[in-house]
């Protein structure tokens, strides 16, 4: 089985004042700005590092379901947030973390069993494999 999603971006004008603008073809994203102040400068705006955490974060709390319903449980509730980080590196910038943060109620499992299944999911989940960096998952029960 083979599944592809498109996005796109466009840009106009020079590094530092231009502007840039990204779409899926869901229409989740249309035309959506982006830029260089929001992406290195911290100003209000998306970035594509952003992106890649929101997409970080939903895709291993999918693997997540996933391999709890393999080991018999079923999550009341899951919240995964992801922190995705940029560095200059030698020759340029890099992506070289994304931190998961899973914070769950599981009913009936326990701490061994959830982290067991947890670093399962965070190794199986396609955007995990993708990524070229250390990833770390912080994983709790509440």
């Amino acid at each position: 089985m083979k599944i592809d999603r498109k996005a796109s971006a466009e840009w106009t004008g020079g590094l530092k004042d231009g502007r840039g603008s990204i779409s899926t073809a869901s229409g989740a994203l249309d035309a959506y700005p982006y830029g260089f102040a929001s992406r290195f400068e911290g100003v209000a705006g998306s970035n594509p590092e952003e992106l890649i955490g929101a997409a970080h974060a939903a895709c291993f709390t999918m693997a997540m379901s996933l391999a709890l319903g393999d080991a018999g449980f079923k999550a009341d509730s899951m919240k995964t947030s992801a922190v995705v980080t940029l560095e200059k590196v030698e020759g340029g910038f890099a992506i070289t973390a994304s931190a998961l943060t899973l914070e769950a109620i599981i009913p009936g499992i326990d701490e061994a069993t959830f982290s067991k299944v947890a670093a399962g999911a965070k190794a199986g989940c396609p955007v995990s494999k993708l990524m070229n960096a250390t990833i770390s998952l912080d994983a709790r029960l509440v």
